[in-house]
């Protein structure tokens, strides 16, 4: 079939961490109706034929197609361990960041049976191994590599070590079939972190962690139904935006358990697509206590409106798929929600490096479930606190925001990756930005 050409129309279904929404969309790009389903951890595709089932339900004519994206992994709980406490914690925040991951717990120093228990208790999803400068003694780095090669783990290692030591720590640890991804120092010399290639190796095994549904109820269907990682269908809708208003396009996604942002230059070819920096470490649910400590960090949250949002913060974290009850809660969401949006645009941009010399912003569009709370005047007040922050208000002055309360973004994406673009464009022209 070429592209654009005859289509049946198509459920669009987005498999979140915590949601899974289902979109109806007609072969002309009109939005016919909308599903969600809390996500069903041990058989994903419960949940995902339960909101097929609802949004097809209604309109009972024809049998659409079935395009789906996913990110039921959620962010990548990471372990270092490395030499000593203090510069592998360091080291392990600088690599999580923008990959899509976050530091769940640090080892420094020898390896013994009592610490690779405790690893294992801290549930990684790949563990990010490093020792000193190069040059140093290598010992604690081949103990370690030694210890996790015979321990009763199978988590991905990042081996980002010494230089000298590499060869060696690689062959220990792939005696035993670890599977390990080996990258330049992270510390190559004292004082001085590179954390580039390691997080670079951690993104890649992100990218295949965040599908999700890796257990028996995944099933082969689930594997063949979403191929595409929810950043990357909304990075493609980004690209589609920047052309529709012909400048640059920064998207903010805010899920439960991680926020990714997108900028697509205009003109942006869709083989390049977006650059795109996801944070493991911010959400709406899952996430949420990341939200507070690094809204602290970066000065934007006060220590009286951190001690409030204290409480909500730990029920946010534990009851994950609760939603509003009442316009005070609906509040509380929409505060952690700008908090994570301003966190995650000053990482994004300070990503690009000279923040003066960032691509021409012309449309800043947030999208996540969050924003179906159509609230006029709250949603107004999240993007103020974005339109405000002073490090982003001199880089957005200009810009046209816009909220996703449709839920089209990740759609059209969808939509464009399989070739519907005429649909993706509609979708988004009546929905987005009309």
């Amino acid at each position: 079939m070429s592209p654009d050409g005859p289509h049946a129309g198509a459920v669009c279904v987005d498999v979140g961490s915590v949601w899974t929404k289902a979109v109806l969309v007609q072969p002309d790009g009109g939005l016919a109706g909308f599903a969600a389903h809390l996500t069903t951890p041990a058989d994903v595709l419960a949940g995902v034929d339960a909101a097929v089932r609802a949004v097809t339900a209604p309109g009972g004519s024809g049998s659409p197609d079935l395009l789906a994206c996913s990110s039921a992994g959620g962010g990548l709980r990471l372990a270092v361990v490395g030499t000593e406490k203090l510069s592998s914690t360091e080291a392990g925040h600088r690599v999580a960041r923008s990959a899509g991951s976050h530091v769940v717990h640090v080892h420094g120093g020898p390896l013994e049976a009592a610490d690779v228990r405790a690893l294992r208790g801290s549930r990684p999803g790949v563990v990010l191994l490093i020792g000193g400068p190069d040059g140093d003694d290598p010992r604690v780095l081949l103990h370690n590599a030694a210890q996790l090669a015979r321990a009763r783990v199978r988590y991905p290692i990042v081996l980002a070590g010494n230089t000298e030591a590499r060869a060696a720590a690689l062959s220990v640890l792939r005696s035993t079939s670890r599977t390990v991804v080996a990258c330049d120092n992270v510390l190559a010399r004292a004082g001085e972190l590179a954390p580039e290639p390691a997080r670079a190796a951690v993104a890649s095994v992100f990218a295949r962690h965040v599908l999700g549904a890796r257990g028996p109820g995944a099933a082969p269907r689930f594997r063949r139904m979403a191929r595409l990682m929810t950043p990357d269908a909304v990075g493609r809708a980004a690209t589609v935006l920047a052309k529709l208003v012909g400048t640059g396009t920064l998207v903010v996604d805010i899920g439960c358990a991680m926020t990714d942002v997108h900028l697509a230059p205009v003109g942006g070819r869709p083989a390049v697509g977006a650059h795109c920096t996801i944070e493991g470490d911010l959400g709406l649910r899952c996430a949420a206590a990341g939200v507070l400590l690094e809204g602290q960090a970066e000065g934007i949250v006060d220590p009286v409106e951190a001690d409030l949002l204290g409480p909500i913060v730990e029920r946010m974290s534990t009851e994950t798929g609760s939603v509003p009850r009442g316009p005070g809660g609906a509040a509380e969401d929409r505060r952690i929600a700008a908090l994570a949006a301003v966190i995650a645009v000053r990482r994004h941009l300070r990503s690009l490096g000279d923040l003066a010399v960032a691509p021409n912003i012309g449309l800043v569009v947030f999208t996540g479930g969050v924003f179906r709370q159509r609230d006029p005047a709250g949603l107004a007040a999240l993007i103020a606190t974005l339109r405000a922050d002073s490090m982003l208000a001199p880089v957005l002055a200009d810009s046209r925001v816009v909220v996703d309360a449709d839920f089209t973004v990740a759609p059209a994406g969808l939509l464009a990756e399989d070739g519907r673009g005429e649909a993706a464009e509609a979708l988004l022209m009546d929905h987005l930005l009309g």
